[in-house]
């Protein structure tokens, strides 16, 4: 492919390093290596995620058309792919809301659970799960609701805890994650295909872990809620003081003879952009695919970072590129500002870099999809802030009130591909010219 120039389209630049990442997390580009030879029974395919559809596509393509293959997958409104919605193939998949779960998640994981029934040691379960699974497969624990589990989970989204502490407590509230799903489908054979969406690729973590068992406990699960004050239901607090709501731990014989493969990663995807750079002639360089924290620290340390590049040709020589990934969050402080963790990281970039001649910056969700907007992300310049000021536009009000979107879009610098189909969480590049 043709890669726009770095020194006269930055912006272009940054948008093929970004569509590299994204295209080597697809599916479809990862799957075939890693299906196992069809089973004596039959072969049950069920999932959860934002990759959930494209995943269940590549499987139904990939899959022997004379050997026997159903299921369900549960995925994202709008996150199915077009040609598998207009011909759908042999897996059913069908869409609930994400990240906060809806009563079609709830129907779409008490049918998984139904699927589960009358399994045989002969049969295969080819498990398909990506991030936002967790959301999707809502299933709550005995004695709580629905409305009980949204409750928690917006207060969890909005609390400033790490992805797996909300992970810890979604699994010890659920029926159906921290390994639950995978206990259903004894005695037949299950075999896991994951596209992770977390730092350091822990596969317990990736959607809550439906078929992974769990090394945490109730008592982490009242811990983190504790030290981010959310209140729950007395049935709730009841379940994880008694130990009612424990997970399946490591050892469990039900787990035997499992397998589980990691088909696409955040450092995968990374490496696929450093290496698009590098063939256009710029110098990348990968921070971490584990970066954590409040995203507006962390676009401000990257600000530091690309500042030291412009000016004094440190720790990296310029031209560069510099490369991270992860999952950043967002503590809301102020109710009715819209954006995510990309476009907040990028406000805290913005704002410290104060214009720095020679820096852009892109950062973006490779979901396509920043918290619940419709971008991706959204791309900073030089004169961001001047171009701003020109609108009557205050960045630093607009941070205050976590309004991120809301400053972009006005200066059409928001990154909007869509449902890209896939999910290896955030990606961040810095460009120093």
């Amino acid at each position: 492919m043709t890669v726009p120039s770095p020194h006269t389209d930055p912006r272009g630049f940054l948008r093929a390093l970004y569509d590299a990442a994204v295209a080597r997390a697809l599916p479809a580009e990862n799957t075939a290596a890693f299906l196992p030879p069809p089973p004596r029974g039959r072969t049950l395919v069920l999932g959860a995620g934002k990759a959930g559809g494209a995943m269940a596509a590549a499987v139904d393509a990939l899959w022997p058309k004379e050997a026997p293959l159903s299921g369900l997958v549960v995925t994202r409104y709008d996150h199915v792919p077009p040609a598998y919605q207009s011909r759908p193939g042999r897996i059913d998949v069908v869409e609930a809301a994400h990240p906060v779960p809806d009563e079609a998640g709830r129907r779409a994981a008490q049918r998984i659970a139904e699927l589960t029934r009358g399994l045989t040691a002969d049969d295969l379960v080819l498990c398909l799960i990506s991030g936002g699974g967790s959301a999707l497969l809502a299933m709550p624990a005995p004695g709580l609701t629905l409305e009980d589990k949204q409750a928690i989970n917006k207060a969890l989204l909005t609390s400033g805890a790490a992805i797996d502490e909300m992970n810890c407590v979604r699994k010890h509230l659920s029926a159906i994650k921290g390994g639950r799903l995978a206990a259903m489908c004894a005695p037949a054979k299950v075999v896991t295909l994951l596209i992770s969406d977390v730092p350091g690729d822990a596969p317990e973590i990736i959607a809550s872990g439906p078929t992974m068992p769990d090394s945490t406990t109730c008592a982490d699960a009242l811990r983190i809620l504790q030290r981010y004050g959310i209140a729950i239901p007395e049935a709730a607090r009841r379940g994880l003081e008694s130990g009612e709501f424990e997970t399946p731990k490591p050892g469990d014989a039900r787990f035997a003879g499992h397998q589980v493969h990691m088909i696409a990663t955040p450092q995968q995807s990374l490496e696929a952009a450093a290496a698009l750079a590098r063939a256009a002639g710029i110098a990348a360089h990968i921070l971490s695919d584990e970066v954590e924290g409040e995203s507006r620290d962390v676009g401000k340390v990257h600000a530091a970072l690309a500042r030291a590049v412009a000016r004094r040709g440190e720790p990296f020589a310029k031209p560069c590129v510099i490369l991270s990934g992860g999952e950043t969050t967002v503590t809301v402080k102020a109710k009715g500002g819209r954006g995510g963790r990309a476009t907040e990281f990028l406000m805290g970039c913005a704002i410290a870099l104060q214009g720095e001649p020679g820096v852009y910056v892109l950062a973006g969700d490779t979901d396509g999809i920043d918290g619940v907007e419709d971008n991706a992300g959204a791309i900073v310049t030089p004169d961001t802030l001047a171009r701003a000021r020109a609108l009557g536009l205050k960045a630093q009000e607009f941070l205050d009130r976590n309004d991120a979107y809301n400053f972009f879009a006005p200066l059409a610098d928001l990154v909007v591909p869509g449902p890209t189909f896939t999910n290896v969480n955030d990606f961040r590049a810095v460009l120093v010219v």
